[in-house]
């Protein structure tokens, strides 16, 4: 995968998924531009200080003109790739009204704002790549229950990114988005230390396919929702 003299964003970039997924585009050449909403994340990333790296910042995904200002300053923007998100546990009844309405926001909103600036700027430049994420109970929704809002949300950015692929091919723009089960990271494993880790996708392996959805070799995949969910 050459990204050399490419032109990437990364949303969620200084997360385990994130520096897993920018740490590859600087090997494969990337020029990476990647978010952050406070001040401590652009601190602890430790990619912070690599000439390839540009932290943009403090940007909430949320609010139109922040997105805006992003992409805005990335030259000739060749792929977007969003990994910003939130989760929440909770079964309809228990969780309060308003949890959809803070996952929707956090996964789909997001997602829809960064596309909607991805492909402006990609037409502007002759095409790219979008990789969004969505999650396994967005291709299972019974794997949603006890996680409904989220479940939802992340079904609704699994359906953009099936319809934004067929509404902008005809721009050279390829869409796909990966659907992880539990990635094993370090704040997941503090939260189910009696679960199966060996089992669950690691980052790297993860990156790696997200990096082939986003790299020019990715000639023909669009619409794509792939499952990444290691044995688990």
């Amino acid at each position: 995968m050459d990204f050399r003299d490419r032109q990437v964003v990364v949303t969620g970039g200084t997360g385990a998924l994130g520096q897993a997924v920018v740490g590859g585009l600087i090997e494969q050449g990337a020029t990476v531009h990647v978010s952050y909403v406070v001040p401590g994340e652009a601190e602890r990333f430790p990619l912070r200080d690599h000439a390839a790296v540009r932290l943009v910042g403090p940007i909430e995904l949320t609010r139109e003109a922040d997105v805006d200002r992003l992409y805005a300053g990335v030259p000739k923007l060749w792929a977007s790739i969003h990994l910003a998100g939130g989760f929440a546990m909770g079964g309809i009844v228990d969780a309060p009204a308003n949890m959809l309405a803070q996952q929707m926001e956090m996964n789909a909103l997001t997602a829809y704002l960064c596309c909607r600036a991805a492909v402006r700027a990609m037409r502007q430049s002759g095409g790219g790549r979008i990789v969004n994420v969505a999650a396994r109970p967005a291709l299972e929704g019974r794997t949603g229950a006890g996680m409904v809002a989220y479940a939802a949300s992340k079904a609704a950015v699994a359906t953009l990114t099936m319809a934004l692929a067929e509404e902008v091919v005809k721009d050279g723009i390829l869409v796909n988005a990966v659907a992880p089960s539990i990635l094993d990271t370090p704040a997941n494993r503090h939260a189910m230390p009696k679960a199966d880790h060996a089992a669950w996708p690691k980052v790297e392996d993860v990156a790696r396919i997200i990096l082939s959805l986003a790299s020019p070799e990715n000639r023909v995949a669009r619409g794509g929702i792939i499952p990444v969910y290691g044995r688990f």
